[in-house]
């Protein structure tokens, strides 16, 4: 267990962000917060994936006195900021089942002793009677909620548990509490207000933006060619997230980019424990392994360098996709959103809840929240602008980070064809599905048409001047704009919508995106500077004196150095101590324990192998 980092460094914010974590200077809100908890406040904290979270609750555990409690979810993500944290020189410990007797004997010995700064535990522990009376008599500095978006019944990953924990305001009330996530809309941050803090908890909310993330969405057409080209043309050695609706699914696809040379695991919640337990840390430790997975995993995943996240079918809500896609470019450097959708995933997701158990209520939420995601999917505008609107931000927009800005969309005047669409659904009894109204509205007499007489309508044929990859597309953007809807059984047939009235009646007019398929141009983020030099023999002389010490020491190799720190070293190519101090992300205790084997790898490299050193 190492040093306490307090009874050895200045005691002030930015003294401890230099020395222990190896930072210059804090980011966005961080500060504020951190000032506002040191003081004994409550506090809502809301900051993107990888916009410095951890420090919020960290350094004013480090300037308090007593321990700090941090709520966490998940125990891969306990066990690794743990790890990190010791390799700060921070005295941090976690609780879980995992733990041997001996283990969890010696951890509750040092809480009682009052040998720790952060203790890790998942909200089912914290709750039980018996650490509950444990911390009554114990110095706490304070509770850290992380992840807090799950107390919310309407969020993509309710927690029950975590509503149970409005119970430490009650018996621990003169100890101050944070709540912290990456995403909550205007309705989970209330149900996060009321569940866990208090009327007075300051609400601190940094941008949203993640510049660094390039988003690209798409029309499906044999989606695991598709993903297999992405993959290869922009990540052929990189980690990924490739996310699917079912596990049988996840299954297919692992197998199948298995087959096509990559490594990829599938996971999700029907796996047994171990096997989850091995997919993620084989995740965690191994370089390039791509996860193909449901929503069950990445919550929590505290992995820097995922390098892109793909979705192959639409996920639950705007909110639910910006957390997914914000698991890439941790580190800040260039990463990849890649989502690919069809028709046929608007009806299936809308069949889901529809046949969903929840309440009417809760089904109208899912189904607005699914609107509000089909809108920016459709979207012309710039993707960054279109995300940061529904989180209540502005952006200028033309960020060059995205599909639509990079190759802005054709879009064309679709007023007659939709129309003629809607027509065609009414006439035919609002019981049949996009292919049935789109084999009608281009005149194609198939089995079924003949069978039930639809060849007769005055709708047939009257689309023949559009091919029928036109009336899918037609058809899939109405439901997006929510000008049709499908069957409240589920069973996927069309139905006309009340806001389909004044288009009509010749009331509005209706611009519509050109769909594109597939794009063949290169986007800017193919060749988006990126600090990691991929191929490069220093590059990767760096990388394996990392893996060979974490592999040593039983850790994922970011737990040593953050790959952006790494990349750092070779622009700096410091030669002494004191000049690798400068690197960001060394703090005194790396510098101690990791500086001279680092040293010794730049200062061996051949001059012909080493980068240009920055100016």
């Amino acid at each position: 267990m190492p040093e306490a980092v307090a009874s050895t460094s200045p005691t002030t914010p930015e003294t401890l962000l230099r020395d222990v974590f190896g930072l210059r200077e804090f980011r966005g809100q961080q500060r504020a917060v951190i000032d506002a908890i040191v003081e004994g406040c409550n506090a809502l904290v809301l900051m993107p994936t990888g916009g410095g979270k951890s420090l919020c609750y960290q350094i004013p555990a480090l300037l308090r006195p007593g321990t700090a409690v941090v709520v966490s979810p998940l125990i891969a993500l306990m066990r690794d900021q743990v790890a990190a944290l010791e390799r700060y020189g921070v005295r941090a410990a976690c609780l879980h089942t995992g733990l041997d007797d001996d283990d969890r004997r010696a951890i509750e010995q040092q809480l009682d002793a009052g040998e720790l700064d952060l203790l890790y535990l998942a909200p089912e522990r914290l709750l039980s009677a018996s650490m509950l009376a444990r911390l009554e008599r114990i110095d706490l500095a304070l509770f850290a909620i992380d992840e807090a978006h799950c107390v919310s019944q309407w969020g993509h990953a309710f927690r029950p548990e975590y509503m149970q924990l409005s119970q430490l305001g009650e018996r621990f009330p003169a100890v101050p509490r944070l709540a912290l996530t990456a995403t909550a809309d205007a309705r989970t941050r209330g149900e996060i207000q009321q569940q866990l803090l208090d009327d007075d908890a300051g609400c601190f909310i940094d941008s949203f933006d993640r510049p660094n993330i390039h988003y690209q969405v798409g029309i499906k057409d044999r989606a695991n060619d598709q993903l297999l080209a992405f993959i290869r043309k922009n990540h052929p050695n990189d980690a990924g997230i490739v996310y699917c609706l079912s596990r049988k699914r996840t299954e297919a696809v692992a197998e199948w980019l298995t087959n096509q040379g990559l490594t990829a695991l599938p996971y999700h919640a029907g796996l047994s424990a171990q096997a989850r337990e091995d997919c993620q840390t084989r995740f965690l430790r191994e370089d390039g392994i791509i996860i193909v997975a449901t929503v069950a995993f990445g919550m929590g995943i505290d992995k820097p360098d995922v390098r892109f996240v793909a979705h192959l079918d639409l996920p639950k809500s705007l909110e639910a996709y910006y957390q997914e896609t914000g698991r890439a470019g941790r580190d800040g450097q260039p990463a990849n959103a890649w989502l690919v959708y069809s028709l046929q995933d608007i009806v299936q997701v809308r069949q889901l809840i529809a046949r969903s158990e929840v309440n009417a209520n809760q089904q109208q939420v899912e189904r607005e929240r699914l609107e509000t995601l089909l809108a920016f999917c459709e979207s012309r505008a710039c993707r960054h602008q279109e995300l940061l609107r529904y989180f209540g931000e502005s952006h200028p927009g033309d960020c060059g980070q995205c599909d639509n800005c990079q190759s802005p969309p054709e879009s064309w005047d679709a007023t007659e064809a939709a129309r003629k669409a809607l027509s065609c659904v009414y006439r035919s009894g609002q019981r049949f599905g996009a292919a049935h109204t789109s084999d009608i509205l281009v005149g194609h007499k198939s089995p079924r048409v003949a069978q039930l007489g639809h060849d007769k309508l005055s709708t047939f044929g009257i689309g023949s001047e559009h091919p029928r990859a036109t009336w899918l597309s037609v058809i899939r953007q109405l439901l997006a704009r929510g000008h049709l809807q499908t069957d409240a059984d589920g069973h996927g047939g069309l139905q006309l919508s009340d806001s389909c009235r004044p288009l009509l009646r010749g009331e509005e007019s209706l611009l519509l995106r050109r769909d594109q398929l597939p794009r063949k141009k290169h986007s800017r983020s193919d060749q988006a500077d990126d600090d990691r030099p991929a191929n490069d023999p220093a590059w990767e002389a760096l990388r394996q004196c990392r893996r060979d010490l974490a592999q040593k020491e039983g850790v994922p190799p970011y737990v040593i150095f953050h790959d952006a720190t790494l990349a750092a070293m070779l622009r700096h190519a410091p030669t002494t101590l004191d000049e690798l101090a400068q690197v960001p992300g060394i703090g005194q205790h790396k510098l101690k324990q990791y500086g001279r084997i680092f040293l010794r790898v730049l200062t061996t490299l051949d001059e012909d192998d080493a980068l240009p050193v920055a100016e």
